[in-house]
């Protein structure tokens, strides 16, 4: 196992599949992946296994060479912490040593922080160029078994190509947020179009499992300040940060922001005692009862189960909390439908847990609606020449 995205030991990754061969059959546990070092063809060697297909994991799942682990993102962090999830060598990028010798776990506390307690072998990639961030993980000398010393720029988030009508459900899930809300932003495009609509905001807070360089942009802005948040007060808490060398920059030896394991950021307990929590996730397509496919898009694994439902029911136990699922009505580039009457991929999040769908044509809260009623709110936020088709849908299936 290794750290996912900028987390990644990249120096490491490349010698390990370069030596697979040597080495012999053995298993790699993935996250999201932003370099090139694993290919499908090293499927001749590696047993890839991951929670999703995030970055260039859909290289392997397209390939037939990733086996998905279908779990919420806390229970990953569970089953690292009680060794049901076997990790015999854990690989890091850590920043270099400070003045007591002690190494920030930089870029990513996440799931690295459970597997650490469990792990036989570590190794970390003292990197010069990782920042080192704050947070309550650093490792000691005594905590490693070997170094590889490196100095290479980390890893960015790659460039995100913008759907036309994410500005229009930006503006509507920003048309929600009040003043002193703490915000939980998923990954992609369209969180940090979200995140980057909210720059007249005052005291707004953040915890979630990743942060971006919107999140960041608006911290600098002075926007999120943290300063009536109930839990970790002045503080933004992230398990990795996921951007570019801008927040690299922002986030070095910064104690406004803290890098958290995954047992922390995605605790119910936590999150319920955040007030007016508001969880922002997106989805590729939701049927008209509230269920969520975040997997599967035209047959092929693209997403994962991931945190969304840990943040959703953590928002809905919050007070004044909002869990909100965005979207675009029509996928990019296909035109497909992203509000269906049968979901095209499994159920993700359960419609039990559904909150507030809100795409380009407006805001659909089924919180305390029936079947019927939330049949007629999620058609009213499709695409207009999609309706007609999914009333009749919706009727043929008893719903409507």
């Amino acid at each position: 196992m290794w750290g996912q995205a900028a987390a990644e030991p990249v120096t490491l990754t490349t010698a390990l599949m370069a030596q697979r061969a040597a080495i012999g059959r053995f298993t790699a546990f993935v996250g999201i992946s932003w370099s090139d070092a694993v290919q499908p063809a090293h499927a001749d060697c590696v047993s890839f296994v991951s929670y999703g297909a995030g970055g260039n994991n859909r290289a392997l799942a397209r390939a037939g060479c990733l086996d998905v682990l279908p779990c919420h993102y806390s229970e990953l962090g569970r089953m690292l912490g009680d060794g049901s999830l076997r990790v015999d060598v854990l690989m890091l990028q850590v920043a270099p040593a400070d003045a007591q010798g002690r190494h920030s776990l930089s870029l990513a506390g996440d799931y690295l922080v459970p597997a650490l307690r469990r792990a036989r072998v570590v190794i970390a990639e003292v990197n010069e160029q990782a920042p080192a961030s704050c947070g309550p993980h650093a490792l000691a000398a005594d905590d490693i078994d070997y170094v590889v010393h490196s100095s290479r720029p980390p890893l960015e988030a790659p460039a995100a190509k913008a759907h036309p009508d994410e500005a229009g459900v930006a503006r509507n899930v920003a048309s929600l947020i009040e003043d002193g809300a703490t915000l939980q932003c998923g990954i992609g495009s369209l969180p940090e179009a979200i995140v980057a609509q909210l720059s007249d905001r005052r005291d707004l807070g953040f915890h979630s499992g990743a942060m971006g360089d919107a999140a960041a942009a608006l911290m600098q802005a002075g926007v999120i300040n943290n300063a009536r948040k109930t839990v970790d007060a002045r503080i933004s808490v992230a398990g990795v940060l996921m951007g570019t060398r801008a927040l690299n920059r922002f986030a070095h030896r910064n104690p406004a922001i803290e890098i958290r394991g995954v047992e922390y950021t995605h605790s119910p307990a936590v999150l319920a005692s955040i007030d007016r929590l508001v969880a922002i996730n997106s989805a590729i397509e939701v049927d008209v009862t509230g269920q969520v496919n975040a997997e599967v898009a035209a047959g092929v694994y693209v997403g994962a189960v991931g945190g969304a439902a840990d943040f959703l029911r953590g928002a809905c136990a919050s007070r004044g909390g909002l869990p909100i699922v965005a979207l675009p009505s029509r996928s990019a580039g296909r035109k497909l439908d992203t509000i269906v009457a049968r979901l095209n991929g499994p159920v993700s999040t359960a419609r039990s847990d559904a909150g507030i769908v809100v795409t380009e044509h407006g805001i659909a809260d089924l919180r305390a609606l029936s079947l019927s009623q939330r049949v007629q709110r999620m058609i009213a936020v499709a695409h207009p020449e999609a309706r007609d088709a999914l009333q009749h849908e919706a009727r043929q299936l008893g719903l409507a």
